[in-house]
């Protein structure tokens, strides 16, 4: 093991008897607020510290059976008893400083949110807009597979079947951890439905992935900064929304963020909705920007979310998926298009935790 991820290690020893201390204070104990952030933390430290403390006696042990092996040597079976031992013993020191690397790299909070996936078709017209349903129809199979709940918040059909513009909600288990790489601009290559000549066209889709934001710590939105517009939806739905006029749109007027739903119920639920997609819209720009620093810093495209990025290419004659951002090609693609995505999302969550891990180094 690194001796920096050593350092780090041991400084959980030292946090977890500070936070016992602290705990075990009657002013401490006296206030919730204080109490519970501090047990939250302690909870946390005494996992790490727990398993460095197991990774330690591993450690000795292998020590141990390495003397012994020596010692042995004219003695076949304690010989073979020490060579089990040690065998063991790298086994689950290997095991261990994975996992105590994972418990090192900082979380972010939103990773377990519920997570809106906006998809818009972009160049290509209506092979475009087609892709954009290729695209939903993906996540949503995705979705499937892992149990997660999802829903049409908005929704802009074009003419033959695809879609200008589809706002989804999806909520589950680290939905937004999961899918938040897939903000960012794909590129299909395929012989269009429309196209009657066999030639291969090449069209794009934008897609981006915003934490749905918790209430309790969502930012503030003045309610005089909204300009709130009702109008009749359009599209599937059934007679009522044909009757009333039941979408809302919402127009964030500093930053011109604009926020609409339309397939609730009632004019109520939309707006609720519609909110919330304009609240995650303004942090993600916040984010954004945030992370348009930090990716300056780290020269790192995994995780920007910037949708100018055109950060994957989905090449159906070769029935082939390349990511630019981690040179990942999978020969898969008409299982990944059925929602099998689980080897592409858990080789950029690799990929953005060793480079956590070197920036973790970087600055120890």
């Amino acid at each position: 093991m690194k001796p920096f991820l050593r350092q780090q290690l041991a400084r959980y020893a030292d946090r977890l008897g500070e936070l016992e201390f602290l705990l075990s204070r009657q002013d401490i104990m006296s206030d919730m607020a204080q109490f519970l952030l501090l047990s939250r933390e302690h909870t946390e430290v005494a996992a790490v510290a727990g398993r460095w403390a197991r990774c330690l006696q591993r450690e000795s042990d292998l020590a141990a059976a390495q003397d012994m092996l020596k010692d042995t040597s004219d003695d076949a079976d304690m010989t073979a008893l020490a060579q089990e031992e040690i065998d063991s013993a790298n086994a689950e020191l290997q095991q261990l400083e994975a996992e105590l690397q994972r418990m090192l790299l900082p979380k972010d909070p939103d990773d377990a949110r519920p997570a809106f996936v906006e998809i818009r078709a972009g160049t290509g017209g209506d092979e475009s807009a087609l892709f954009a349903a290729d695209l939903a129809r993906m996540y949503l199979r995705y979705c499937d597979r892992k149990g997660w709940k999802h829903e049409i918040i908005s929704e802009s059909a074009s003419e033959l079947g695809g879609y200008k513009e589809l706002v989804l909600r999806i909520e589950g288990d680290h939905v937004y951890g999961a899918l938040k790489f897939e903000s960012g601009g794909h590129r299909v290559q395929r012989v269009p439905v429309t196209e009657t000549q066999g030639r291969i066209h090449t069209s794009a889709c934008t897609i981006a992935v915003l934490a749905e934001p918790d209430e309790a710590e969502a930012i503030k939105i003045n309610p005089a900064d909204l300009r709130i517009d009702t109008y009749r939806a359009s599209g599937a739905g059934g007679q009522h929304i044909n009757k009333t006029d039941s979408a809302v749109r919402i127009t964030h007027l500093p930053t011109g963020i604009v926020a609409e739903c339309q397939d609730g119920r009632s004019q109520h639920s939309n707006k609720a909705q519609a909110l919330k997609v304009l609240t995650a819209r303004i942090q993600e720009k916040d984010r954004s920007e945030r992370a348009a620093k930090d990716a300056a810093e780290r020269k790192s495209l995994v995780g920007s979310g910037d949708r100018s990025d055109r950060i994957r290419t989905y090449n159906f004659p070769q029935g082939r998926l390349t990511d630019h951002r981690i040179n990942l090609t999978l020969y898969k693609l008409l299982s990944i298009m059925e929602g099998d995505l689980d080897d592409v999302i858990h080789a950029l969550q690799a990929h953005e935790a060793a480079s956590q891990l070197a920036a973790l180094e970087l600055n120890a």
